[in-house]
């Protein structure tokens, strides 16, 4: 199966899908996402090590508003890239926070850039829409087995949402996490690749099957990549397969999808083309840009709103299940995005997870507001300001550099018992 024929959404710009494109086009990997939600036998993580070459490694972390600052950098001395992504050194949706606020500022600052992420499945669905939304455009999901009793040897851990799972039963959890965000992936029309690691006497003979699963759930291309072995692992024993052997396995995959032959198995912070790659060149750079300390308009350019229909301020922080992000623009305001709360229930947790889905938010305008929620987003960072009208008319106040209690009293007034005995509204969802 032929990749230069195959129907492949921006090939010609992506030099990972393409391997006519990786002498004239680029990448950028963004640290961004230090956590992982899987443990697998063939793994270590590792940060400033600056002489490996492989997945999982980088020198140092970003967060999403260093990230912005340094593709703008990059770009500058390395205007080929294009391509920015985010490979871990963990997996983005063990970071999720992170990861859609890098996604959101790289879509608005860099709109000429595609935007990939790789991920081993497991969190990833609940933010495919938003992946969709904010027009990333290629995912790459690790699979190495569609047999849990294969998978058991490969993981020696699964974690979902504070829960440890092993053996057959974390494989076949991590099987079906995979398996439904292949699906809805494609549903949006989103381009996958899968990444299958090639172990030696675990999985080599299994790697037919994976692809033709693959095949099944409409992934778009397959990448066969050797194992790397790393000390101190379960798998530090088994040696990398040989070039034989990768071949044999690539050409039992390619009856099914067509297949990437030219992976270099880069860094969680690789940077420049493929064929000539200049993560040495600018670690300098990404180090540089990890100490950097945005200003507060840079660093909070968004305002969070809680309400029904777009319009006005009118809903109860706890009761908002969206909120609008509005943005200033041109000497004016204007409409960003929609984002998902955080689940009702949680206690004090819900409040923290709120706080890092609008972290780059100055404030968030609300009808009414407890004390816990108004405690957690006040030492985030996040002003919450209690409101009633319309957006438009609230927004200049928050957005003057000198916001005082005299300006907050003419939006309704900051009451910061207003959900504290007989002020409660009584909604049941969670207001303190």
């Amino acid at each position: 199966m032929n990749i230069n024929s195959y129907n492949i959404k921006n090939y010609e710009r992506h030099p990972c899908f393409n391997p006519d494109a990786k002498g004239k086009y680029g990448r950028v990997h963004l640290p961004v996402a230090p956590k992982c939600n899987i443990k697998c036998n063939f793994c270590d993580r590792k940060y400033d090590c600056v002489n490996e070459s492989r997945p999982g490694v980088t020198s140092t972390i970003l967060t999403p508003e260093q990230a912005n600052i340094y593709v703008g950098k990059i770009l500058e001395k390395e205007p080929r890239i294009s391509v920015a992504g985010i490979a871990g050194p963990g997996d983005p949706f063990a970071n999720p926070e992170e990861t859609m606020a890098t996604l959101r500022l790289i879509s608005k600052n860099y709109p000429e850039l595609l935007l990939c992420v790789s991920s081993n499945g497991m969190g990833i669905a609940p933010y495919i829409d938003e992946l969709a939304e904010i027009a990333v455009s290629h995912v790459t999901i690790t699979v190495c087995a569609v047999d849990a009793e294969i998978g058991k040897e490969i993981y020696s851990r699964i974690n979902d949402k504070n829960i440890v799972y092993r053996g057959v039963q974390g494989a076949s959890l991590l099987l079906e996490r995979q398996t439904e965000a292949i699906k809805r992936l494609k549903e949006v029309g989103i381009t996958v690749k899968i990444n299958c690691i090639v172990i030696p006497g675990i999985n080599d003979h299994h790697v037919e099957v994976v692809a033709s699963k693959m095949e099944e759930l409409g992934a778009d291309l397959f990448n066969c990549m050797a194992m790397f072995p790393n000390v101190n692992t379960p798998f530090a024993h088994i040696p990398q397969p040989d070039k034989e052997m990768m071949s044999m396995v690539q050409n039992m995959a390619e009856k099914y999808l067509p297949q990437m032959r030219h992976c270099t198995r880069c860094r969680a912070d690789a940077v420049g083309l493929l064929e000539n790659d200049r993560t040495e060149e600018f670690r300098g750079c990404l180090s540089s840009c990890s100490t950097i300390k945005p200003s507060l308009g840079e660093q909070r350019p968004y305002v969070a709103v809680a309400t029904q229909e777009g319009i006005l301020i009118n809903l109860h922080l706890g009761a908002a299940q969206v909120f609008h992000i509005w943005e200033q623009y041109e000497g004016s305001y204007r409409f960003v995005e929609k984002r998902k709360a955080p689940e009702s229930g949680g206690g004090i947790t819900r409040w923290h997870q709120l706080a890092k889905i609008l972290g780059d938010c100055r404030a968030v305008l609300v009808s009414g507001i407890g004390q816990n929620p108004l405690d957690v987003l006040m030492k985030s960072g996040v002003e919450p300001i209690e409101a009633s009208g319309f957006i438009e008319d609230a927004l200049p106040f928050v957005y003057e550099e000198n916001l005082d209690e005299k300006d907050i009293a003419r939006l309704k007034g900051r009451q910061k018992k207003s959900c504290i005995g007989g002020g409660c509204s009584g909604l049941g969802v969670g207001c303190g």
